[in-house]
């Protein structure tokens, strides 16, 4: 009667997390405008991945709408309404400003500077600070245009899901991620 094997403990099957309220995502994916076949806007295929606490508020609704209850290595497309993303388009969001906001110390105004299409940043009385694009240039004025720049446009996401675990209480208290693909103290 030889030696006895050891009893061996049955393997626990470690249950994958979904996506759901307070978990640590990271994931991969594609961002076009319109459809699947639509313009490239950005992507982090190649680089780093996004990484974020669900359902704090970081990212737009629509979005993690369609990700609630995923799983790492679950992959996901879908077309968000500009309701769904940033918005429709406000039009009282498209300010006539004095072209006078945009002159030099001097009072000049250099209007090579001024192009329709550019980014602006602009601060209130208050110190608020805003930013928008240069919608148009009149003589005395300028449309300055502070909608989101992708209000009014229908997204399509598409990637995969690389990793889901529980946020900590530290990440819960600070309201970002910590370590890889998050926030270094």
């Amino acid at each position: 009667d030889g030696p006895k094997a050891p009893k061996t403990l049955p393997l626990r099957q470690i249950k994958p997390m979904n996506i759901q309220q307070n978990t640590v995502v990271s994931l991969h994916y594609s961002l076009r405008e319109g459809s699947a076949e639509g313009k490239l806007i950005e992507e982090t295929f190649g680089q780093e991945p996004l990484t974020f606490i669900f359902g704090n508020g970081q990212m737009i609704s629509g979005f993690e709408a369609n990700l609630n209850g995923k799983l790492a290595g679950d992959t996901y497309s879908f077309l968000l309404s500009p309701e769904e993303a940033y918005g429709a388009t406000d039009a009282e969001a498209i300010v006539e400003v004095p072209i006078e906001n945009f002159a030099d110390e001097n009072g000049n105004v250099d209007r090579d500077y001024l192009v329709a299409g550019a980014p602006i940043h602009m601060t209130d009385e208050d110190g608020h600070r805003y930013r928008g694009i240069l919608a148009e240039v009149k003589l005395n004025t300028v449309m300055v245009d502070f909608n989101h720049p992708m209000a009014g446009k229908s997204l399509h996401f598409s990637g995969e899901i690389i990793s889901v675990r529980p946020a900590t209480e530290s990440e819960l208290d600070h309201g970002h991620v910590h370590g890889p693909g998050g926030h270094h103290h």
